[in-house]
C-alpha cells in the first residue's frame, strides 16, 4: 500500500498527525484558507473603502463611476470570507491551480462572487460591473503583508498568549502556595545557601512576564502602497486623490495595524523578527524550566502524580517518566530554531523584492504549533507534580555545611565592629565545613568559640538548613511587579 495515496491525506508533519488535536486551534489563523479568508477581507475591505470613502474625506467614491456601495452591497461583500467554508476552499485551489499564483486566485474567486451578486441582491446592484474595483492598484504583497499580520496577530493574541499565560498562572499560584517551603539550593550542582520552593518557581514568573509583557505590545505593521512603495499605479489613475492619507486610513482604521509608510515592494517584516525573537527567548526560559522541573523530580524535589492507565516504561513497570517536560523540551528546540530561522531571513530582501519571505512565512504555523505543544506538556507536567516535603527536609538536614555563609559573614561584621579573633572568618569556616560532614552540634561548638555578641550568636545558633531562608519568602511578591 503506498500511504500517500490513502484519503483523507495522512499528516506528514506531527503537528497536523499526531498531535492535531493539542495544534488544532492555530488552524483558524495559520492554515493557508486561513490566510486565504484574511485576504478575501483585506480585498473586500480595500473595495468598500474606495467604493464608499472615509469621514474625513467626505464619504464619497474614491474614484469617478463608483456608486457609494448600499449597506445590503456591504454586507454581501463581507459575507463572502465569512462564508469562505469547505465548498470555497476546495473552488479557490481549483482556480489556484490554474493561475498558479495565490494572490491572482483571491481576485478571480471575488469576480466570481461579483458575478453572483444579482442573484442575492437584485438586477440594481451595480456589484456586477466593479470587477475592476477587487485588486486596485494593487500589489500582491500589499494583500499578503495585512493578511498575515492579521492572522499572526489572532493567532498570538487568542492563542499562545493565552497558553503562556496559564503557564505562568500555574507557576505564580505554587509559587504563593510554597512561598515558605525551604530547599536546598544548589549552585554549580554543590549545596548551596537554601532557598524556598516558591521563590524558585517565582523566578521564571517574573521572567516570563516580562518577556509576555513585550509580546503583548507588539506593533504589527502593514502597508499598501504599490509594487515598489511608491503609490505609482495609484497616481496614475487618480492623480487627484491623496493616497497616502488613503492609505493610513486603510491600515490603521479599517485593518487595525500600524501603517508603515516606507517599504519597498514588502513590508520589510522587522515587527515579525521583533516578535519571533520575543516568543523564542520565551520558550528558552521555558526551556529553563522544564530541565530545571526535569532535575528537580530526579533529585526527589517533586512527587509525580500517576495517570491511572498509563505506561511509564515497556519494560519496568515502576516508573513515572517525566515525559511531559522532555516532550517540551524538544518542541521548544524546535520551535526556537524556526523562529530564529523566522528572524534573521524575513528581515532581508533582495534590492526591492525576492521571493524568500513568501516561502519562509508559510513556516510561521509550524514554528507557532510546536511552542504552542510544548506549552501543552508543560501544563500537564506542572498539573501533575507537587513538593516531596520529606525528601526536601532530609537533603536539608544532611548539609549543615551551608550555614558556613552567615556564619562567616556575621564574623566580618563583627570584625568591623571591633570584636576580637575574627581574622581570616572565610578561611576558618572553611577548615570546619569544608569537605566534611557536619552537623547541629559542630556549627553550634564553632560559634562558641567566637567573641560575638550574645544576641548574634545567639541567632546563628537558631538556624537550620530549613530556617536560613533569607527573604525569599517576601521576594515571591515580585514576581508580579
Amino acid at each position: 500500500m503506498n500511504l500517500s495515496r490513502i484519503t483523507p491525506a495522512i499528516a506528514l508533519s506531527p503537528l497536523d498527525g499526531r498531535y492535531r488535536m493539542q495544534t488544532s486551534p492555530l488552524v483558524d489563523y495559520l492554515s493557508e484558507p486561513a490566510l486565504n479568508r484574511e485576504r478575501l477581507r483585506v480585498e473586500v475591505e480595500w473595495m468598500i473603502l474606495l467604493a464608499n470613502g472615509y469621514p474625513e474625506q467626505g464619504n464619497h467614491p474614491v474614484l469617478p463611476g463608483v456608486e457609494p456601495l448600499t449597506d445590503d452591497e456591504q454586507t454581501y461583500l463581507r459575507a463572502i470570507p465569512e462564508d469562505f467554508e469547505d465548498q470555497g476552499i476546495m473552488e479557490l485551489a481549483q482556480i489556484e491551480a490554474k493561475t498558479h499564483h495565490d494572490v491572482k486566485a483571491v481576485e478571480y474567486y471575488l469576480d466570481r462572487r461579483l458575478e453572483q451578486a444579482e442573484a442575492s441582491l437584485g438586477a440594481d446592484t451595480q456589484l456586477p460591473r466593479l470587477k475592476s474595483l477587487v485588486h486596485f492598484a494593487c500589489t500582491s504583497e500589499d494583500i499578503n503583508n495585512l493578511s498575515y499580520a492579521r492572522c499572526i496577530r489572532g493567532a498570538v493574541e487568542q492563542v499562545w498568549l493565552p497558553a503562556a499565560q496559564t503557564i505562568v498562572d500555574r507557576l505564580s499560584e505554587m509559587a504563593v502556595t510554597h512561598r515558605e517551603l525551604p530547599m536546598l539550593a544548589l549552585t554549580h550542582g554543590q549545596p548551596a545557601t537554601p532557598t524556598t520552593l516558591g521563590k524558585e518557581m517565582a523566578v521564571y514568573v517574573y521572567r516570563l512576564n516580562r518577556q509576555l509583557g513585550h509580546i503583548r505590545h507588539q506593533d504589527y505593521l502593514g502597508k499598501l502602497n504599490g509594487a515598489t512603495g511608491t503609490f505609482g499605479a495609484h497616481l496614475a489613475a487618480a492623480p487627484d486623490v491623496d493616497w497616502v492619507r488613503l492609505s493610513k486610513e486603510f491600515v490603521t482604521n479599517r485593518m487595525g495595524l500600524v501603517w508603515n509608510p516606507l517599504t519597498t515592494q514588502i513590508e520589510s517584516h522587522d515587527w515579525q523578527a521583533e516578535l519571533y525573537s520575543a516568543i523564542s527567548h520565551t520558550g528558552r526560559i521555558l526551556h529553563n524550566l522544564a530541565v530545571d522541573v526535569w532535575m528537580y523530580i530526579s533529585r526527589g524535589i517533586f512527587a509525580q502524580e500517576p495517570v491511572k492507565g498509563a505506561t511509564g516504561s515497556s519494560t519496568m513497570p515502576h516508573k513515572v517518566n517525566p515525559i511531559r517536560f522532555e516532550n517540551a523540551e524538544a518542541n521548544l528546540e524546535i520551535s526556537c530554531a524556526l523562529l530564529d530561522s523566522l528572524s534573521s531571513t524575513l528581515t532581508e530582501t533582495r534590492w526591492q523584492r525576492d521571493l524568500t519571505d513568501s516561502t519562509t512565512q508559510r513556516n510561521v504555523g509550524s514554528a507557532l504549533g510546536y511552542s504552542l505543544l510544548a506549552l501543552d506538556n508543560l501544563k500537564g507536567g506542572l498539573a501533575a507534580i507537587h513538593p516531596n516535603i520529606k525528601a526536601m527536609q532530609e537533603e536539608l538536614d544532611q548539609n549543615w555545611e551551608v550555614l558556613g555563609e552567615p556564619i562567616q559573614t556575621a564574623m566580618r561584621a563583627a570584625g568591623l565592629a571591633g570584636r576580637n579573633g575574627m581574622d581570616d572568618p572565610y578561611e576558618r569556616v572553611k577548615e570546619l565545613m569544608r569537605g566534611h560532614q557536619i552537623g547541629k552540634k559542630d556549627v553550634e561548638d564553632f560559634i562558641d568559640t567566637l567573641d560575638l555578641e550574645p544576641a548574634m550568636a545567639e541567632r546563628l545558633k537558631t538556624l537550620t538548613p530549613s530556617s536560613y531562608t533569607g527573604a525569599a519568602e517576601t521576594l515571591v511578591d515580585f514576581d508580579r511587579a
